[in-house]
């Protein structure tokens, strides 16, 4: 506490060591002798049913002004599916992966854009400038990305099983592709 009463400063939330997942505490025998907690259903496991994926909301399936639609609503499909295939679905917020494939397909929706205009643009002046579309991709990315590292960070963490593989991450850029050919 500073000297007019107020709190600042103290550790920064993120900051520090990332803890380890619980599948490398296994493979290495647990060495720090602590109880692991992970989910076992046991004999159980036979009875459980799957859930079904959320429905996907209508923001994500809009129409463009431009009469296009993004890509959203199958990256949200995608990236669910991906999940509950590891069994994490229910550890995610919907709001999570919502906001995952909203920042994916407003990304693509940008690299169209410099696709078709370019990288430079003109102000009203007459001189050139970096195109506006190619900084708000480079947000939407990082927007993208933060989500993603969000989502796979509890994967990890929670996952007994193998996590690794293809991921909705790494599909992105074939999205992109894509999208350019319109397929």
């Amino acid at each position: 506490m500073s000297k007019d009463g107020t709190n600042r400063g103290g550790s920064r939330p993120g900051a520090g060591r990332k803890p380890k997942a619980i599948s490398e505490k296994i493979e290495s025998g647990n060495p720090g002798g602590r109880k692991l907690t992970h989910i076992d259903f046991g004999d159980e496991a036979e009875c459980l049913k799957g859930a079904e994926m959320p429905p996907v909301k209508d923001y994500l399936k809009a129409k463009q002004k431009d009469g296009s639609v993004t890509c959203a609503e199958e990256i949200f499909k995608e990236t669910w599916e991906w999940l509950h295939e590891r069994k994490c679905d229910h550890l995610i917020s919907p709001l999570l992966i919502e906001q995952y494939a909203m920042c994916v397909g407003r990304w693509v929706q940008c690299e169209e854009a410099v696709s078709e205009y370019g990288f430079l643009a003109k102000k009203p002046t007459g001189t050139v400038i970096s195109s506006p579309y190619v900084t708000i991709a480079r947000e939407y990315m990082k927007q993208a990305n933060n989500a993603w590292f969000h989502i796979y960070q509890v994967v990890k963490e929670n996952c007994t099983v193998d996590y690794s593989g293809p991921t909705p991450q790494d599909d992105v850029m074939e999205r992109l592709l894509r999208a350019r050919r319109g397929i």
